[in-house]
């Protein structure tokens, strides 16, 4: 290229850039939230400053040495698993697209994280953190950040999911929302009498600017995005409970925990929760046993 090319218009998009811009059209097409959009584009356009350019060079050697450079970086392997998640996403659009033959992604081995268990509000201190925050009086915008801390436990949704439903999703005269989960799937999710009220208030106050359906709004009238749900929790937590390691996660697995406790079965939590696949709400096994263990410790006499 000529320094006159240069200078007008900068390098051209190697044959790589030009199909990661394509994958990542074609992701916001899907709906995909814009955090996971976001988080996407970060990974590839990483993966992309340590390979070849050129598409018939991304063997299954230029991706070892891509994954050996996270491994040197000292990434967490949740970190490098997420990355790897993109990248054979992105080969497998490759593959649909007739750009490469195979997803040489698969090929690689996902580094192994550790067992860990999803830290759980208890029923006690979920109620407290949900009752304390009714009595702030103060807040600006109180009826609308009860109604997301309601929802977000008594009906188990992700951030993106709560931050998505729009009006015509609720039916709070029967106590149900339709809710628009990973893979653009939907599902029927009850709703407690509870975030039932916590809703109906909320909405006889809503501002809204022409036009938008969203539930939950920003003071502006606009729809609410993750991040500023996420720090709406954290706030409520931080100043009431102390702990800003809260997150709207973390009323999800109490949700599922509390549900498991009280009785409910694994493939009922499963839909609930909209996960895939039933290993991934086993984990809640897991934790309600942990619980029964703590509880055995502290109160049987011959523990």
């Amino acid at each position: 290229m000529s320094k006159s090319d240069d200078s007008q218009g900068g390098a051209a998009p190697s044959p790589l850039e030009i199909q990661i811009a394509r994958y990542l059209e074609a992701r916001q097409r899907e709906n995909v939230s814009q955090h996971t959009l976001r988080a996407y584009e970060a990974d590839l356009r990483q993966f992309a400053a340590c390979v070849p350019q050129e598409l018939e060079k991304l063997d299954l050697a230029a991706l070892r040495v891509w994954l050996s450079q996270l491994y040197e970086q000292g990434l967490k392997p949740i970190s490098m698993r997420r990355k790897l998640a993109a990248v054979r996403s992105f080969f497998k659009f490759l593959v649909r697209e007739g750009l490469v033959p195979v997803n040489t992604a698969r090929l690689l081995a996902s580094p192994k994280t550790p067992k860990t268990l999803p830290r759980v509000m208890t029923a006690e201190q979920t109620n407290r953190l949900l009752d304390e925050a009714g009595r702030q009086s103060e807040r600006p915008q109180l009826a609308r950040d009860l109604a997301i801390l309601e929802t977000l436990y008594g009906c188990g949704l992700r951030v993106s999911e709560l931050a998505a439903l729009n009006l015509d999703d609720l039916d709070l005269a029967d106590g149900w929302m339709r809710v628009r989960g990973k893979g653009r799937k939907e599902r029927q999710v009850p709703c407690t009498s509870k975030a039932v009220l916590a809703i109906q208030r909320y909405l006889a106050e809503r501002k809204a600017v022409a036009g938008e359906k969203a539930v939950f709004l920003n003071r502006f009238g606009r729809r609410l995005t993750d991040r500023a749900i996420r720090n709406i929790v954290k706030f409520y937590a931080t100043a009431l409970a102390g702990d800003s390691s809260i997150h709207p996660h973390s009323f999800r697995h109490a949700f599922a925990t509390h549900l498991l406790s009280d009785g409910a079965d694994l493939r009922s939590i499963q839909e609930l929760l909209g996960h895939a696949r039933l290993s991934t709400t086993q984990k809640y096994t897991k934790v309600s046993l942990e619980e029964l263990m703590a509880v055995y410790d502290k109160s049987h006499p011959k523990a």
